[in-house]
């Protein structure tokens, strides 16, 4: 996995609103994405193709339609290798109060 180009393509404001929109409703087409969005069809075609060289989003043919999907698999590699380890030491200590406060503390 690429960490750079995840972290520059969830850099950008439009890019994360189409990732919450797959979000939302998995599987939409260009036409269905550009809905509502006050871009143009090939601004939004751009950033889905940022989304998908950074495998923030894959894409299924289907008929003459091509569909795309949220893979969340990177932005949860980022979240256990950036977010995770910062996070460990606080519930360690949220824990140790919990066995202390119900008299269970070993230490």
């Amino acid at each position: 996995m690429n960490d750079d180009a995840v972290f520059r393509a969830l850099a950008d404001a439009s890019r994360r609103e189409l990732l919450d929109r797959l979000h939302q409703t998995n599987g939409q087409t260009l036409g269905d994405l550009c809905q509502g969005l006050d871009m143009t069809r090939q601004a939004v075609a751009k950033h889905l193709a940022i989304l998908e060289d950074a495998n923030l989003v894959s894409t299924r043919r289907q008929g003459r339609e091509k569909l795309h999907f949220i893979n969340p698999v990177p932005i949860n590699q980022i979240a256990e290798r950036w977010i995770g380890k910062f996070e460990q030491p606080r519930l360690g200590a949220l824990s140790k109060l919990k066995k202390t406060l119900e008299g269970k503390d070993d230490g």
